[in-house]
C-alpha cells in the first residue's frame, strides 16, 4: 500500500506539506510527479512548485537524485519503509491546480501526490492530517475513515483513481439532492450572502436527471455518489470534469441571489458549465479516445478526437438547458447563434481542421496570441457545430438521431475506447447508410458547414445582422478607460490588414476626431468613406488610412414564417427529446 498524509498547518505560507510512506521500496525507488492534468490538454510543469523533498529510512536521510524536471530517484539502503516529505506551494485559483490561504485549501492529486514507479496498481490511501480549526473537507474520493466534517482517511483502487479526485478544504456552503438514485452533492466557496443555494441545487438536479435518463433511462448511472465542488470568485470562469465530481469557478455575481427573478445571462453560462462538465463523466472520463487507454502523466497524450469528446459536450450542455426546461428556445437560439458567430468570425477555420485542432491543444488552444483567430480553430465550438449537423442531418433523414449514436457508442464498448472509425461505424448503423463522406469533410476539412441549410429543414431562418464597426474593419478590440481602444488582433485579409493596423495599436483619432469607443466611427463618418486613423504605437504616433470592406454582420436565428408541419415536428423532437 502506498500512504500520503496532507497537512496544511500553515494556510498563510500556501504550502501544503505532504508525507508520502512506501513500504518494501525498490532498491533503486523512482518517483515523479505528472507534468499535466487529464481534461486539460497542456503541459503545466506542476513539479515546479515541489520544494525541500527528502527522503529517510529508518530516521536516517537518504540521498535524492533528480533524473529531469518532474521526477526523482532514490537508492535505498534495504527493504525497509521508505518515508519521503515534501512541500507544495499552492497559490493558483484555477480548476486545475492547488491553492492554500486561510480561508481555502483545493488541491488536485496531480499537483500533490507523487507517482510511485512500479506501484501504481496498488491502493493509494490518503490521510487529511492537521487543518485550520473549523474547516471542513469534501471530496468525491471513497472514504476509509473519516468524521463529520470529512478529515481522516481516503483511499483510491490505484493511482489513477487518486489524482482523478480532487479535494476541497475550508468553510463553505454545502447542500445536496438524489439524481437517478445516486447522492449529489454541491460545495460552494466564497458566495455572497445573498447566495441561493436551494435555486441552484433544484436547477442542478433537472440537469442531472436529465441526463442520467439520456445515457442510461431508469437504470443508476455508474458511479455512486457525485460531488460539485464551485469556487466563486470576482472574475473567472471554468470547469474541470473528473469520474465522480467536477470542479468549477464562476464569477460570484453569476450565481443565483435570493429573491431574484428570471435568469441573467450569467446565471444561464454557469448552468450550460454545470451541464458541460457532468456530461463529461460520460464523454471523456469513461467513453474514451483509444489514445487515452493509458495516461501518460510524463509527457502529451495525443489524439485527434477532442472534437468529439470535447466538442459534442459543448452540443449538449446547453441542449440539455432547453430540454430540461431551464431556457426556453428563444434563449436556446441565441446561445446557438453564438456558437455559430464564434465561428464564423474566425479565420482560422479556413486554416485548420477541428481534427487537427485537436491534436494542436498542447501547444495552440490554451496558448493564444493574437494570431490565433486567424491559425486556428477551437474544436469546442466548431466541434459543437459538426455535433449540430450531425444530428439534424440524422433527423432530418428519419433514422434516429445523435442521441441514438452517443448510446450506441457507450453500450457497444465495454472497455469504452473509441475511434474516429467506431464512430463513422455506429453513425452509419444509426442512419441506415453511409456518412462517412460528411463526417471525413466536417472533421478533416475547413469548409464551412452546411449549417444554414439544416436549420431551415427543422423551421429555423438564417438571418444576417448588419455588421458592426469592428466587424467591418476586421478587428478585435479592447476598449477601457485606461486604455482607450486598442487593437488586439487583426483578422486575415482584411481591411485593418491591409491598412496596416496591428495587434497592440491604441486607436487615438478617426478623421481628425478623438476616438473613445470603436463604435463613435459612426458618428464619425460617412458609410462606406475612407478613414484616416491615428494611432498610438509603441509610443509613436503613427497616421493610417483605412477603407472599411463590405462584410457579414453576426447571425441570428429565428422561427421561419411558415414553417412546414414536418419542420416543426423535427424541431420539437431535437429540441425536447
Amino acid at each position: 500500500m502506498i500512504q500520503f498524509r496532507v497537512d496544511a498547518s500553515e494556510p498563510n505560507t500556501h504550502l501544503f506539506r505532504v508525507t508520502l510512506t512506501i513500504e518494501r521500496p525498490a532498491a533503486q525507488q523512482v518517483v515523479s510527479l505528472p507534468v499535466w492534468i487529464p481534461g486539460s490538454y497542456m503541459v503545466r510543469e506542476f513539479a515546479r512548485h515541489v520544494v525541500g523533498l527528502e527522503a529517510r529510512q529508518r530516521g536516517a536521510k537518504l540521498a535524492v537524485e533528480q533524473l529531469d524536471k518532474a521526477s526523482w530517484r532514490i537508492a535505498c539502503k534495504e527493504r525497509g519503509t521508505l518515508t519521503l516529505s515534501y512541500q507544495v506551494y499552492a497559490f493558483e485559483t484555477s480548476v486545475r491546480a492547488a491553492f492554500l490561504d486561510a480561508q481555502r485549501g483545493f488541491y488536485n492529486g496531480t499537483s500533490l501526490f507523487l507517482r510511485v514507479h512500479g506501484r501504481e496498481h496498488e491502493t493509494q490511501r490518503v490521510r487529511i492530517g492537521t487543518l485550520p480549526p473549523r474547516w471542513q473537507v469534501a471530496s468525491a474520493l471513497p472514504a476509509s475513515k473519516v468524521d463529520a466534517k470529512g478529515r481522516g482517511v481516503y483511499e483510491a483502487a490505484d493511482y489513477d483513481e487518486l489524482v482523478d479526485h480532487p479535494v476541497e478544504m475550508g468553510s463553505f456552503w454545502r447542500g445536496g439532492f438524489s439524481a437517478g438514485g445516486v447522492p449529489h452533492e454541491f460545495i460552494v466557496t466564497g458566495a455572497l450572502p445573498v447566495f441561493d443555494g436551494e435555486r441552484l441545487l433544484s436547477d442542478a438536479k433537472r440537469i442531472c436527471e436529465a441526463q442520467i435518463a439520456f445515457w442510461h433511462g431508469r437504470k443508476k448511472p455508474p458511479f455512486e455518489r457525485y460531488v460539485f465542488m464551485l469556487n466563486a470568485v470576482d472574475d473567472g470562469y471554468g470547469g474541470l470534469e473528473h469520474r465522480s465530481s467536477t470542479a468549477l469557478i464562476a464569477a460570484r455575481r453569476d450565481l443565483p441571489r435570493r429573491g431574484q427573478n428570471g435568469q441573467s445571462d450569467g446565471y444561464v453560462t454557469l448552468l450550460g458549465l454545470i451541464s458541460h462538465e457532468y456530461f463529461h463523466t460520460w464523454n471523456v472520463k469513461r467513453l474514451r479516445p483509444t489514445e487515452f487507454a493509458r495516461y501518460d502523466y510524463t509527457g502529451e497524450n495525443y489524439t485527434q478526437l477532442l472534437w468529439f469528446f470535447e466538442g459534442f459536450t459543448s452540443y449538449y450542455d446547453d441542449l440539455f438547458l432547453v430540454r430540461s426546461g431551464l431556457i426556453d428556445e428563444a434563449r436556446y437560439l441565441k446561445l446557438l447563434a453564438k456558437n455559430i458567430n464564434a465561428v464564423l468570425a474566425t479565420p482560422g477555420r479556413k486554416v485548420q481542421s477541428v481534427a487537427q485542432a485537436s491534436f494542436d491543444a498542447w501547444v495552440k488552444y490554451y496558448r493564444g496570441d493574437e494570431n490565433t483567430v486567424n491559425a486556428t480553430i477551437s474544436y469546442y465550438t466548431k466541434g459543437s457545430l459538426l455535433a449540430l449537423a450531425l444530428d439534424l442531418t440524422l433527423r432530418h433523414a428519419g433514422k434516429g438521431s445523435l442521441d441514438d449514436v452517443m448510446r450506441a457508442l457507450w453500450q457497444a464498448n465495454r472497455d469504452r475506447l473509441i475511434s474516429e472509425a467506431d464512430i463513422a461505424q455506429v453513425t452509419r448503423a444509426v442512419a441506415g447508410r453511409s456518412l462517412d463522406k460528411e463526417l471525413a469533410a466536417w472533421v478533416h476539412g475547413t469548409d464551412d458547414l452546411p449549417l444554414e441549410a439544416l436549420l431551415l429543414k427543422v423551421g429555423l431562418q438564417w438571418r444576417a445582422e448588419a455588421p458592426t464597426t469592428a466587424q467591418r474593419w476586421g478587428v478585435r478590440v479592447g476598449e477601457s478607460a485606461l486604455t482607450g481602444v486598442q487593437v488586439k488582433g487583426v483578422l486575415r485579409g482584411s481591411a485593418a490588414e491591409r491598412s496596416g493596423l496591428a495587434a497592440g495599436d491604441e486607436l487615438l483619432a478617426v478623421n481628425g476626431w478623438r476616438l473613445r469607443r470603436i463604435d463613435d466611427v459612426q458618428t464619425l463618418s460617412e458609410p462606406g468613406s475612407t478613414l484616416d486613423l491615428l494611432v498610438s504605437r509603441d509610443q509613436r504616433l503613427v497616421p493610417l488610412r483605412l477603407l472599411p470592406g463590405a462584410v457579414d454582420g453576426a447571425v441570428s436565428l429565428t422561427g421561419a414564417e411558415k414553417p412546414a408541419r414536418e419542420a416543426l415536428a423535427l424541431r420539437r423532437a431535437w429540441l425536447r427529446a
